[in-house]
């Protein structure tokens, strides 16, 4: 991704050693960011529209959507140089932690709705909105997250340089005018 490698290349010195010391996680992010993008149009559709009674279901589905995305996503970009696995066992493993991620994800919305009953008649329908987003979205998403991380670099993705490439260190500081279709 050139873009990506452009934009580190215009980084100041300290700042981007500590970007390539830390790629694998900053990618993690990145990806994060894009399926917590994909999670939020999705979770609005659905709750808006069809699962409109049924908050939680509707956070289910567009987190599992996303969580088919994310695999492809960290598979090939984030963890591209991690393995250790057969794919289908790698597979089976980033779906069972990503399940369990949206076990995880869903406890802050359970317990505002439920616990909390910050739902209407009990609250204003803009207090429960907003409940359910710092609950749903923000709180259950940094949970999962972080319990993600964790437990695809030691379960699903066990190994660093199980699948190596070349090193790319080198390339973003020293040749800054040629194209590459990687990230560091």
């Amino acid at each position: 991704m050139f873009v990506v490698d452009s934009a580190v290349r215009r980084v100041p010195e300290p700042i981007r050693s500590l970007i390539i010391k830390h790629h694998e996680g900053l990618k993690f992010l990145i990806v994060g960011g894009t399926c917590f993008l994909i999670t939020v149009a999705i979770n609005y559709g659905l709750k808006l529209t069809i699962l409109h009674e049924k908050p939680v279901t509707a956070l289910t589905v567009a987190t599992i959507i996303a969580t088919i995305v994310s695999y492809i996503l960290n598979r090939e970009w984030s963890f591209r140089t991690r393995g250790g696995r057969e794919r289908h066992h790698e597979a089976l493993l980033f779906f069972l932690v990503s399940g369990l991620g949206v076990g995880v994800n869903d406890i802050p919305l359970l317990i505002s709705r439920y616990v909390l009953e910050l739902r209407t008649p009990a609250v204003s329908l803009l207090t429960q909105e907003i409940s359910d987003f710092v609950s749903g979205m923000i709180l259950g998403t940094l949970l999962a997250m972080g319990f993600r991380l964790w437990a695809f670099r030691k379960f699903v993705f066990p190994h660093a340089g199980a699948r190596p490439r070349p090193d790319r260190t080198t390339r973003l500081t020293a040749v800054p005018d040629q194209p590459d279709d990687e990230v560091a």
